[in-house]
């Protein structure tokens, strides 16, 4: 039977810390979870990483695997009589079953028999673990708050707790003035816990989808305001939508230039302090496609002359 490195599976050296080992465990999780992971052996790398991550996690099963680990550099098997002499394994907090028909031959070989001698063994119980997942919403529903539903592929136990993956659609509420990054979380709506304990958490990642009119910087928002060169020129009162709906006047101040930005106070997303709608001015040529307003154009040129490339001719000074 060959010999699992469980460093390797988690991409960690054996010198690593618990921290370290818990944020491997959680990194790979991430990728390789069936529910969220694109890849195409995800269950099976999952299953790896949790049998080590079981391993790792769990100090005497840690202490007795790389005692392993170096009678098998010596040269010795994987599993010969004795090797183990000393150790006694326990299911802590952050192990699973340790007979679990997912984990491999040489987890059993190695840890199957050799937990609880001498006491009688006791039912394995365990809180659920968290799921973690994102949900994209619209940057109004960000700002006013929304209920959507969402379906995820979740894990269930069979009364002989054996695992299987069904779709299941959940209602979610989402608060006013959530901002991109946030975490919602929903109590008892993880993976389900073992020996009666209750199950974890579900915490959705929120993101704002990309939106045809705002540009999201933080708790900001950003939108180009298209205006004319009469009303940049001599100033104007136009309308502008707002995230929050409806439409606000704003003022654009004579000789406005291309680019100019205007602020208009905390329109932006909510937020301690909430954020503000900046309107970035793009001057808007109307097109020359008629005899008219070609006149119109060669009128201007000649009541307002203005050469916008002076400043070539003297380097830029």
């Amino acid at each position: 039977m060959d010999f699992k490195d469980y460093y390797k599976t988690l991409g960690i050296e054996r010198t690593a810390s618990e921290e370290e080992v818990r944020k491997a465990y959680r990194k790979l999780a991430r990728k390789y979870h069936p529910d969220v992971s694109k890849e195409p052996d995800a269950q099976e790398r999952m299953r790896e990483v949790n049998e080590a991550n079981d391993v790792l996690r769990d100090k005497e099963k840690r202490a007795a695997y790389d005692s392993l680990a170096d009678r098998v550099a010596q040269g010795h098997g994987t599993a010969e009589p004795g090797w183990d002499q000393g150790f006694e394994f326990h299911r802590g907090p952050h192990s699973g079953p340790a007979d679990h028909a997912d984990y491999s031959e040489f987890f059993a070989s190695v840890f199957g028999k050799g937990e609880h001698r001498g006491a009688q063994r006791q039912p394995y119980r365990a809180r659920g673990e968290d799921h973690h997942a994102a949900i994209e919403i619209a940057i109004e529903d960000a700002i006013q708050g929304v209920e959507r539903e969402i379906t995820l592929r979740a894990l269930v136990l069979d009364p002989q707790d054996q695992p299987s993956y069904v779709n299941r659609t959940l209602s979610v509420k989402i608060p006013a003035g959530v901002h991109p990054g946030q975490f919602i979380r929903l109590a008892g709506q993880g993976m389900p816990g073992h020996g009666g304990e209750a199950a974890g958490d579900l915490y959705l990642e929120v993101r704002l989808a990309a939106h045809p009119l705002y540009r999201v910087d933080g708790q900001d928002l950003y939108m180009n305001l298209p205006v004319t060169p009469t009303e940049a020129a001599l100033g104007a009162q136009v309308k502008v939508p707002t995230p929050k709906g409806g439409v606000v006047e704003v003022t654009i101040p004579p000789n406005a230039r291309n680019g100019l930005k205007l602020r208009l106070k905390e329109r932006g997303l909510p937020g301690e302090p909430p954020g503000h709608l900046y309107l970035l001015l793009e001057i808007a040529l109307p097109p020359a496609n008629t005899e008219a307003a070609r006149q119109a154009y060669a009128q201007l040129a000649q009541a307002a002359p203005f050469d916008p490339r002076r400043h070539l001719a003297t380097g830029g000074v």
